[in-house]
């Protein structure tokens, strides 16, 4: 396969997929911020949004302050943010015609017919009416093109690429999101990760969570809850662990389950064994860094993550694939 074919494929599929990653950001927090909450706990929800994308620079550029209606606009359909829901599905839909003679009529039209639909919705106050219902579809659209490439692709090295891309992308959210949601919270041995990492002394609140008392406060309830809801996690925690949700047990399920599809694990399993399909000459040392990710995924535990520190550890898990997928680009990719 030519690179640059590779290329258009790989992108394609990581736009697709930080659409829906931003789409499921968003719709947890809007449905959150209809909750009786202080006024700078919904700002800083908002803010978090930002932060997860390293957004905030180029947010205030445009807007004066954050606010729930800005942030909506500047991440759905502001087209200068390249990170926006309308900048993802355009740059999905390019890709796709780049290389349309290597997709299959489905998976062109599913693309393709997201952007126009999308482009129709924007056009009209449908964001505005009702924001849960415009993140459902884009949610729905991505599932829709995944499933069409899996059950119409033939499986070579187009439908490679586009794992790789998905999953990388995925993988790279997750991290993104644990990090920002679980950094300024009480810790899971109840502790507070101050600005720098650092753990600050306990509350007597906090003590009783480390000390596995059945109730916790509504906060933390609606905050650990939102979060796994973002990554349609909510259900398959009840069904793991059958608790009350516990943040060390989010931050296990969500780091180490493999069965769990949007979980690191996951994700890095995904990435070995594309991969592993497409090695050519070059990318041996790139195969050989994925698996040392893989295994320390396989083999880790949540109490040794979290002695260690979780900012720290999800800090260098960030690096590292961003590293493999440079390293990707390097391998099998048009050079930029």
């Amino acid at each position: 396969m030519l690179s640059r074919t590779a290329d258009h494929l790989f992108w394609m599929a990581r736009y697709m997929e930080r659409a829906e990653n931003t789409a499921r950001m968003l719709d947890v927090n809007y449905q959150t911020s209809l909750l009786p909450e202080r006024a700078g706990s919904v700002e800083a929800a908002w803010s978090a949004v930002l932060g997860i994308s390293e957004l905030h620079d180029a947010y205030y550029s445009r807007q004066r302050s954050i606010s729930s209606e800005g942030v909506m606009h500047f991440m759905v359909r502001d087209t200068t943010n390249y990170s926006s829901i309308a900048s993802c599905l355009a740059a999905a839909r390019e890709n796709a015609r780049a290389v349309r003679s290597v997709l299959t009529t489905e998976l062109w039209e599913t693309t393709n017919q997201t952007w126009l639909e999308f482009s129709r919705m924007m056009a009209s106050d449908a964001l505005e009416r009702d924001p849960s219902a415009v993140f459902e579809w884009v949610k729905f659209r991505s599932h829709l093109s995944r499933g069409v490439a899996v059950g119409t692709m033939l499986q070579d090295e187009a439908l490679h690429f586009i794992r790789l891309g998905t999953f990388l992308e995925r993988g790279d959210n997750t991290a993104r999101l644990l990090d920002v949601k679980f950094h300024g919270h009480p810790n899971v041995d109840g502790t507070t990760l101050a600005a720098d990492g650092t753990r600050l002394a306990r509350t007597p609140a906090q003590a009783a969570v480390q000390a596995d008392l059945p109730i916790a406060p509504e906060t933390d309830f609606y905050h650990w809850s939102a979060l796994l809801r973002s990554v349609s996690a909510f259900e398959i925690y009840r069904r793991v662990y059958s608790s009350v949700i516990r943040p060390e047990k989010v931050a296990e399920l969500l780091i180490l389950r493999p069965d769990m599809p949007r979980s690191l694990a996951a994700c890095t399993n995904e990435l070995v064994n594309n991969l592993t399909q497409v090695a050519n000459q070059q990318s041996g040392d790139t195969l050989r860094r994925a698996g040392r990710l893989r295994s320390d995924l396989q083999y880790g535990r949540i109490d040794e993550i979290l002695d260690d520190g979780l900012h720290a550890y999800l800090t260098r898990f960030l690096n590292r694939i961003n590293d493999i997928g440079d390293r990707i680009a390097r391998d099998f990719l048009a050079a930029a």
